[in-house]
């Protein structure tokens, strides 16, 4: 019989957010996950070794089917554009691109990796508060959807045009009050305050830019659909002021993104599963004021989270663990908040690779920086977990994988589960030479320990 390893006994306070009043832990219950997309765990960590990001290509295709369908079923003058910055990789992009997708870009380097999948410029969105004059010319000249942030903007985009001889067909974007607290009114030009019209008119009196669209995103991870409807209302009015006033032709409006995914966000008392709304609600809220209207334009959408986040998962393994003088189990595993930035906002649903007997006890879940900082979950109930055991961390597939940091430690690969099964490579594990390519060591500074 194996002998128990020895450890000190520790008086525990009991506190309300671990227990209820039965005396039954209430985060004690630990889910177990042994695949994804019925490929074993231990295969995934076999082939690719931990940590390793993993995305489920079935889950991508049936959420943005799912969501499609929502939409199209309702106002068929519809057109998702897959939003660059939630996750760039190649082979993600690539899946929303089959599915129908435009591109929807914010910088020049978003531009360029649409541009080198095969993405024509005319099927771009080009937003973003900062775009060089190298990459608006070129967005000009392959016809890409420009959209304007502020009138520095405007006048940089009429040089273009004068460069290019040509009149540039441009959106604006614009922000408002839609009920939402706080209010983004960082990004393009105030509806209320009476600047987006004279942007409008601005735009008309240069008279080398031609407005046909118009633009705005209210915020991300709103969990009211109404305010959606509020933004869908403004936005055709002000369409119908416009081209009233000033005979234009507004082709499209893009209403941005920002639906919630199943994430558990910090603050919000009820589940994902209650608190998040279905992607039809989000719908019939966006859709009614446009089949109310007599034009009934095109209708944009630039979503990310809500179609990507879900068919994420980081497979990590605990590399150790040591009992603070608080009491909590500290278990460390080998993916930090280096690699799960939305950590900070987010608290993922962690599952156990296997069952495990024993007593839950306050836990606490660190990564291996050598900093305090790295914490993916401080307050968790957990059963008695030894060095490698695995945990499964989800959902992280939204902004993880743009955000995370080259910092301490090499990033990990990053897997795909095919449609059938498949185990496929999406990214390759950092070496050095990775993190050193842009590097430049001036000869004066070489030093080797033989000299």
């Amino acid at each position: 019989m194996k002998k128990k390893k020895y450890e000190r006994p520790v008086i525990q306070k009991i506190e309300n957010n671990y227990y209820v009043k039965h005396g039954v832990s209430a985060r004690g219950y630990q889910k177990k996950r042994e695949s994804i997309d019925n490929v074993k765990i231990a295969d995934i960590v076999k082939k690719f070794g931990s940590p390793v990001f993993v995305f489920s290509e079935k889950a991508i295709r049936e959420k943005f089917k799912k969501a499609q369908a929502a939409f199209k079923s309702r106002y068929p003058n519809f057109q998702f554009g897959w939003s660059y910055k939630t996750n760039y990789l190649k082979g993600i992009c690539s899946i929303f691109h089959q599915e129908g997708a435009i591109a929807e870009v914010v910088s020049d380097f978003e531009y360029d990796k649409a541009r080198a999948l095969g993405i024509k410029g005319e099927n771009i969105i080009y937003n973003g508060p900062y775009k060089s004059m190298e990459s608006l010319t070129l967005a000009a000249s392959e016809n890409a959807k420009i959209h304007i942030d502020n009138f520095d903007e405007i006048n940089d985009l009429e040089k273009v045009a004068s460069k290019l001889d040509k009149k540039i067909p441009v959106t604006i974007r614009i922000n408002m009050n839609t009920g939402i607290y706080p209010q983004w009114s960082r990004f393009g030009f105030n509806l209320e305050s009476g600047q987006a019209i004279n942007a409008v008119k601005r735009i008309i009196a240069g008279q080398k830019l031609l407005l046909n669209g118009l633009h705005t995103h209210i915020g991300t991870f709103i969990l009211d659909p109404k305010a959606y409807g509020v933004a869908a209302s403004k936005m055709l009015g002000f369409m119908d002021e416009i081209e009233n006033e000033f005979g234009l032709d507004i082709e499209y409006i893009d209403l941005g993104g920002g639906f919630a995914s199943l994430s558990h966000l910090k603050g919000v008392y009820q589940p994902p599963e209650i608190a998040v709304p279905s992607i039809e609600e989000y719908a019939d809220e966006i859709t009614r004021p446009f089949i109310n209207n007599k034009k009934r334009p095109r209708l944009i959408l630039e979503t990310g989270r809500h179609l990507i986040d879900e068919a994420g998962y980081l497979i990590s393994t605990i590399v150790g663990q040591k009992l603070l003088c608080d009491g909590r189990r500290s278990y460390i595993v080998d993916a930090g908040v280096n690699f799960l930035y939305t950590a900070t906002w987010y608290t993922y649903n962690l599952e156990l690779e296997k069952d495990t007997d024993g007593i839950t006890e306050p836990s606490l879940i660190n990564g291996p920086l050598c900093m305090n900082i790295d914490v993916i979950n401080e307050s968790i109930m957990l059963p008695r977990l030894e060095r490698g055991d695995r945990i499964v961390f989800s959902p992280v597939g939204a902004y993880n994988v743009t955000q995370w940091m080259q910092f301490i430690r090499y990033r990990p690969k990053i897997a795909l589960i095919g449609i059938n099964g498949e185990m496929e490579l999406l990214r390759e594990k950092e070496k050095l030479a990775d993190v050193e390519s842009c590097e430049r060591l001036p000869q004066r500074l070489k030093f080797s320990d033989e000299s």
